[in-house]
């Protein structure tokens, strides 16, 4: 007995020890942390300098921390560079007497937003204003790339190089023939026909009237693209279609005899064409990430303010977050920037696939107060889409990039019925108790009666009623002219401004002065919402996120994200206002 109390006592202490010497190393491992986020790099930018660019990550709309792992004690925390800032690099650089010029890096390039690339191509095409040189390489260069390449002075490819050149395309997974095979009946109801959220789980191709918006979509982005290059390349459009249709550019030699490529250099080769124009020996570079560190904070210039609210990703009925739009964050946004006497005017940066109807609705509501008292002006990024156009449609003014996938008006919903699948696949019954037969209405182990596919038949009915009435109060349009163009279709953003569902296009920038002008204001700095999360939080995500992809394989990603499309598919809650697919331009 005494033997055992002795072991039972010793392991008790040792459980203890372990937890307090646990708790003393996360303490000191989070305190390394923490006390490495706020340390920025000491830049010095030497006097004739060029400045790299490189695109290698997915670039997010705005600047954020995001504690990174990697392999050595302490994580790092690092800033991921978004648009707004990218933009600001390349302003200053114009003007830094310092900077001689930029060299694009096309490497790796991973920016697969036509939106983005067209922002940041216009801010290149300013800054050869000043006089000063761009120059873009690379081994290999995809559509996207070479796209940003053309706003540079001379394109170079390696000799052994490849470039892309070969259209757009839009690919749409289906899981019809899945769902069959596990015996789950999806119960679908929509309201629009062009509303194809709904086909990849009761078809399994695109059907005639999605095969329509889709083509139409693409074709309009595609030739706004081919319109930018050959004004750039002084290739004719026609021309540049036969090359893309006979696959013409299949090495680095064809690419440069048919004019798409300056020469055919290595990256040595490159850096003395930079010596020469910087009358130099050797070509000092510095990234643009370094460059950022340099920059000096944007100083108040006035009192004024203009908000800018960033309204990103799908709409959720949680609170949101950064990477969501949900019933708090957006909505407390608008508030704060309503509520501070400092705020003249207000300008919401919307990029979202859509979501939930209700949160929707909530956040048009905010902006349908908030417009009166503030110019409120919305600017489209890749998409306003379903609920993404419904929380802009009643701005004073919408903006919209020509490659922006805007509209999607449309509702609908999706209650499978999983009966069989847990019946026959997996052996597993259910048995219940109700007051009621219509107790247990979104029950996912039965199918609907009739009674309940007819009350769900009208929500979906009224929800659209309602997101058509919205849009038609918002745009000045009759209910009918609205519907004519809804019924869940896409649209460009030059096929949207042709229609009446956005008002002029371009960029941020035009939106900020768009606003400033309703405003009457004509000096003033911006104020960003929401308000990022502190470290310390995203440490603590950090330890249920990202540990965890590590452990993921890369040679899994392209089935775990059709897996992923899936689940998140069929587990958004109730009826939904979202764009009918995952949108990617390959």
């Amino acid at each position: 007995m005494k033997q055992f109390l002795k072991f039972t006592f010793a392991s008790i202490v040792g459980f203890f020890i372990s937890i307090f010497l646990i708790s003393v190393l996360f303490f000191l491992f989070t305190f390394a942390i923490i006390s490495s986020i706020d340390k920025t790099e000491s830049v010095t930018v030497s006097d004739n300098t060029v400045l790299e660019i490189q695109f290698d990550y997915e670039l997010p709309e705005r600047t954020n921390t995001n504690p990174g792992i990697n392999y050595s004690i302490v994580p790092s925390i690092a800033k991921t560079l978004g648009l707004n800032d990218v933009k600001r690099i390349i302003k200053n650089a114009k003007s830094d007497a310092r900077i001689k010029g930029i060299y694009l890096n096309l490497d790796n390039f991973f920016l697969g937003s036509l939106t983005k690339i067209q922002v940041i191509r216009k801010s290149l095409i300013d800054f050869k204003s000043s006089g000063k040189f761009i120059i873009a390489h690379g081994n290999t260069i995809n559509e996207r790339a070479f796209y940003l390449a053309t706003a540079a002075d001379s394109i170079f490819l390696s000799p052994t190089g490849t470039i892309e050149f070969n259209g757009f395309g839009i690919e749409v997974s289906f899981f019809k023939g899945l769902l069959e095979k596990l015996e789950v009946e999806p119960q679908i109801f929509q309201y629009g026909k062009f509303k194809s959220a709904t086909e990849p789980f009761r078809l399994d191709k695109l059907s005639n009237d999605n095969r329509l918006q889709l083509s139409n979509y693409l074709n309009s982005v595609h030739n706004n693209y081919l319109m930018n290059v050959s004004q750039a390349t002084d290739i004719s459009i026609d021309t540049l279609k036969f090359y893309s249709e006979n696959l013409r550019l299949n090495s680095a030699e064809s690419a440069f005899d048919n004019g798409f490529i300056d020469e055919l250099l290595y990256q040595d080769q490159v850096d003395s064409v930079m010596n020469k124009l910087l009358n130099s020996t050797e070509v000092k570079k510095i990234s643009f990430k370094k460059y950022f560190n340099a920059l000096d904070s944007p100083g108040a210039i006035s009192k004024n303010r203009i908000a800018v609210i960033y309204a990103l990703g799908e709409i959720l009925e949680n609170s949101g977050d950064e990477y969501t739009i949900g019933k708090e964050n957006i909505i407390r946004s608008i508030r704060d920037a309503l509520n501070n006497s400092r705020v003249k005017a207000i300008v919401m940066r919307v990029n979202s696939p859509g979501g939930s109807p209700l949160t929707s609705d909530m956040i048009w509501r905010e902006i349908e107060l908030a417009s009166e008292i503030k110019p409120f002006i919305v600017s489209m990024g890749d998409m306003a889409a379903s609920g993404g156009y419904y929380i802009s449609c009643n701005a004073d003014l919408i903006v919209a990039e020509p490659s922006t996938l805007a509209g999607s008006i449309g509702v609908y919903g999706i209650i499978p019925n999983t009966k069989k699948f847990f019946n026959n696949k997996l052996g597993i019954t259910f048995d219940k108790v109700e007051t009621n037969e219509n107790s247990n209405l979104f029950s996912l182990t039965n199918p609907l009666s009739e009674t309940q596919k007819a009350a769900i038949t009208d929500q979906i009915d009224n929800i659209y009623f309602d997101f058509v009435n919205r849009v038609a109060e918002g745009r000045d349009m009759t209910f009918d002219e609205v519907d004519k163009i809804a019924q869940g279709r896409i649209w460009s953003g030059l096929d949207a401004k042709e229609i009446g569902l956005v008002d002029t296009l371009g960029g941020l920038e035009l939106a900020i002065k768009i606003a400033s002008e309703k405003a009457d204001i004509y000096d003033y700095k911006i104020i960003e919402y929401p308000t990022q999360k502190e470290a310390f939080e995203k440490i603590m995500e950090m330890f249920t996120t990202e540990i965890k992809s590590i452990f993921i394989s890369e040679d899994f990603e392209y089935p775990l994200n059709q897996i992923e499309k899936l689940k998140n598919a069929l587990k958004y809650s109730g009826i939904q206002a979202r764009l009918p697919f995952d949108y990617s331009i390959n």
